[in-house]
């Protein structure tokens, strides 16, 4: 039987790394780019944030909040380079960028899968570590099927095959972008083509995807509905085709999902987090759509950002140039960010330490203070046998003055 969707949207996720002695040059680039505009978070319109995230993670994911009108005034008038000098300061900061309206597309020649393209937004952080967010909307007639189709197929449209296929018949239907290399040439220039994702073995070809989809209740009433459900649920969780034949074991998928709500459950996978709902419970599709493409997409990134900037820091500790800088950015990076608890909402507390699980967060910081543990002990054993050596070079010469002082006692 077919599922219907009642409502629909996914975020497709591309981290991507800027030189970060080139950070300041890449925010007046951004700046001066007439689609992007600087995002300023606000505490009336953006409360369920600003409540959600508590104040050292919050003052260090949206510094805007703590900016009035004054602050904000003074802040537009400034030159477009002072502005791109003063930002790049600021742990992280949130572009948009704006479409003009709406782009409608669809996929396939026919009978295709029509979507919109949203909204746009540009995570920095100033570690040169960034994101570019892509919301997808499905059309109202949309099945569920639908939605796993169109979620594996966009995720790859980054892919360099992607123009020499014309990949899967996308077609992009609009003013704004011809076509969907016209959509990769885009996303190329705003992530200045990802050319140090190598370094740190980010996956360059395909989009990380941060799916919401809500389903009738006639198809999930109850628990035992789900089990009805469980193999498509496998496949929007794996960004899986509709088609595709699976071979699963139903415990190990059990780990990689949450039971959130009634008749809501979260899917985490390495490269994908979704949220499948039903309209049995009102809230399944008023207050949580909301919630799980903010406050939690936020906390995603967040985490997100994490695992990327201990792999840099990781490759810092190989390279070994210069052992005090990285240990004062390990240092760093613990004091401000690890031992930061997020937030004391609970759904937002399970959810996080479930992507520091699924995403390797823990045991990478684990690594990484191992080799700084190392590093320190074999620097600090190098520095005590060079003061030994210098204490000992230091008696010799004592010894040998003392000698040569009293010879000179005895000489007549």
């Amino acid at each position: 039987m077919e599922l219907k969707t009642k409502y629909q949207y996914s975020y497709f996720i591309y981290p991507y790394v800027i030189d970060e002695k080139k950070y300041d040059k890449y925010m007046l680039k951004l700046l001066r780019d007439k689609h992007c505009n600087l995002k300023m978070f606000e505490k009336e319109k953006d409360l369920n944030i600003y409540t959600y995230f508590l104040p050292k993670v919050r003052n260090y994911l949206f510094w805007s909040f703590a900016y009035d009108s004054e602050h904000k005034n003074k802040l537009e008038k400034l030159d477009v380079q002072m502005k791109s000098v003063l930002i790049s300061k600021y742990p992280c900061t949130v572009f948009e960028y704006t479409l003009g309206k709406e782009v409608q597309a669809k996929i396939g020649e026919q009978n295709g899968i029509f979507f919109s393209i949203a909204k746009m937004e540009i995570v920095c952080f100033k570690t040169g570590i960034c994101f570019l967010l892509i919301k997808t909307i499905l059309d109202e007639q949309s099945t569920f099927s639908n939605v796993l189709n169109f979620n594996y197929k966009f995720r790859e449209i980054n892919s360099e095959l992607a123009p020499l296929k014309d990949y899967e018949n996308i077609r992009l239907q609009t003013n704004s972008f011809k076509d969907i290399k016209e959509l990769s040439d885009v996303i190329k220039d705003i992530t200045n083509n990802n050319k140090d994702a190598k370094e740190l073995n980010l996956e360059k070809e395909k989009f990380l995807t941060y799916s919401y989809t809500c389903i009738d209740q006639e198809n999930w009433k109850n628990e035992e509905d789900f089990n009805n459900l469980e193999e498509e649920f496998i496949k929007f969780s794996n960004v899986l085709p509709s088609k595709n034949q699976l071979n699963y074991n139903k415990e190990w998928t059990k780990n990689q999902r949450l039971d959130y709500l009634k008749n809501a459950k979260i899917g985490f996978t390495k490269q994908a987090t979704v949220l499948l709902t039903s309209t049995s419970v009102s809230e399944n599709y008023t207050k949580l759509p909301f919630a799980y493409e903010n406050e939690y997409l936020y906390t995603y990134i967040f985490t997100l950002y994490k695992k990327i900037y201990l792999k840099k820091l990781s490759q810092s500790f190989k390279k070994n140039k210069n052992f005090e800088n990285a240990k004062n950015a390990f240092l760093e990076f613990t004091r401000d960010i690890w031992l930061q608890e997020v937030t004391l909402n609970d759904q937002g507390s399970i959810l996080y330490n479930k992507w520091k699980q699924i995403l390797d967060v823990e045991y990478l910081y684990s690594e990484i203070k191992s080799k700084f543990d190392i590093e320190y002990k074999q620097l600090n054993f190098e520095k005590s046998k060079k003061i030994n050596y210098f204490i000992i070079a230091l008696l010799i010469g004592i010894f040998i003055f003392n000698i040569a002082n009293f010879i000179n006692l005895l000489t007549p």
